[in-house]
């Protein structure tokens, strides 16, 4: 038999293109996903759960890039900071799909495993459980808000006539290179702070 004109259809291909789709215009369709693969769109359908089941692949490829293996670290801080600039590299290289991702739940084994050891980090640490889901939920607002302005353009702000805001044009003129990189390690070591306070507080006689 001869090979197939077009190649064999699977999710891995489906979420390429979705992926595709996505990093260009911020959202995707199955009927858009099927005719760049040039199949029916009930042929995606036979692969996938449908358009949370490729939301779902989506979210497994994006977080593919987060090095888990930093939740090994020791001790807690380090992890959790080795852990948040992955999470930020991985997402800022798709930050199209963050509004996507964070805007429906989490079902992915593989993803939830991630934050299965993520939870587990933080209680050996000594957190109370009830802190746990603040802590990381707050991790994630500054992780996913640096990643979408590592996007940005590096001048957010332009001034027209300096003489109209003079102290601004100073501040931005001092803030250098990698604006971006600089606001996240400085939000990241605060957040850390105050999570290593909640904690000191909580184990305290």
């Amino acid at each position: 038999m001869g090979r197939p004109r077009t190649p064999l259809l699977n999710r891995e291909r489906i979420t390429t293109t979705a992926l595709e789709l996505v990093d260009a215009q911020g959202d995707f369709s199955v009927p858009q996903i099927a005719r760049r693969l040039g199949v029916q769109t009930g042929s995606v359908y036979h692969h996938v759960d449908g358009r949370d089941g490729i939301v779902e692949l989506l979210r497994e490829r994006v977080t593919r890039g987060i090095d888990v293996s930093a939740l090994e670290l020791r001790p807690w801080d380090e992890a959790l900071a080795a852990w948040a600039r992955s999470y930020r590299a991985a997402f800022a290289a798709h930050p199209r799909a963050i509004p996507l991702l964070m805007t429906s739940p989490v079902r992915a084994p593989r993803v939830l495993e991630q934050y299965e050891r993520a939870v587990t980090l933080l209680l050996d640490a000594g957190f109370p459980l009830p802190d746990v889901m603040p802590v990381l939920v707050a991790l994630e607002n500054v992780v996913l808000g640096s990643a979408l302005d590592l996007a940005a353009p590096e001048a957010m702000w332009e001034i027209a006539d300096k003489a109209a805001a003079p102290r601004l044009a100073e501040a931005l003129d001092a803030v250098g290179d990698h604006r971006a990189d600089t606001a996240f390690e400085l939000a990241l070591e605060g957040f850390l702070d105050h999570a290593r306070r909640r904690r000191e507080r909580h184990s305290a006689p």
